[in-house]
């Protein structure tokens, strides 16, 4: 079972992190959240030790506005340099609501999960992901957390962040690929249970 603290811990960077992965930057979820990240005010209230130079980076200028690279980033109309669904890495055919995200639909309903919200979106978005990671553990359902991240997840996430990172060409985005980056590392260090060998064809 998760100790409290670590619980606590992980559900803070979970719900950040999924609300930056979800949300345009000028809205009412994420613009309190990249003051903070810009100002620096974060850094001491992260759950764990975050390098001096990558909390800087965060407030690094671009001549790229935040919500110009967002929309390059998470919406189009272009090719996404990193698509942020899991089926479009974990399927032969790198397509939306591929097999993965059936299965990832299945285990949400034998698992008694329903997303609250009707939704056009996969459901397998890494920022859902990461809410819904927030969520169970704020509900202290530490068995479904573990096969979240084992399981639909952490197969094909360090992929996902390997190419957002380089493909993002702004600041901002580049520190929080990073960020994620080492918070999952942290989450995936504390797993119980082996990650799920799958393959990834992107």
């Amino acid at each position: 079972m998760m100790q409290a603290q670590d619980r606590d811990a992980v559900a803070l960077s979970a719900r950040t992190l999924g609300a930056l992965f979800s949300f345009a930057p000028d809205s009412e979820q994420v613009a309190p959240l990249i003051a903070a990240l810009r100002d620096g005010s974060w850094q001491s209230q992260w759950p764990w030790p975050v390098a001096d130079g990558l909390a800087a980076q965060f407030a690094i200028a671009s001549d790229e506005p935040l919500a110009e690279a967002w929309q390059r980033l998470f919406i189009g109309p272009w090719a996404l340099p990193a698509p942020p669904w899991g089926s479009v890495w974990l399927d032969k055919e790198s397509v939306l609501f591929g097999d993965s995200t059936l299965a990832l639909r299945e285990w949400m309903r034998a698992t008694g999960i329903s997303l609250s919200e009707r939704r056009a979106e996969p459901e397998d978005h890494f920022g859902t992901l990461l809410l819904l990671a927030a969520w169970l553990c704020e509900s202290a359902q530490d068995e479904a957390f573990n096969q979240l991240l084992a399981w639909h997840l952490l197969p094909w996430s360090g992929r996902f962040l390997s190419v957002f990172i380089a493909g993002a060409e702004n600041p901002f985005y580049q520190a929080l690929g990073q960020l994620a980056q080492e918070t999952l590392a942290r989450w995936q260090a504390q797993l119980p249970c082996a990650v799920a060998d799958k393959p990834l064809y992107r």
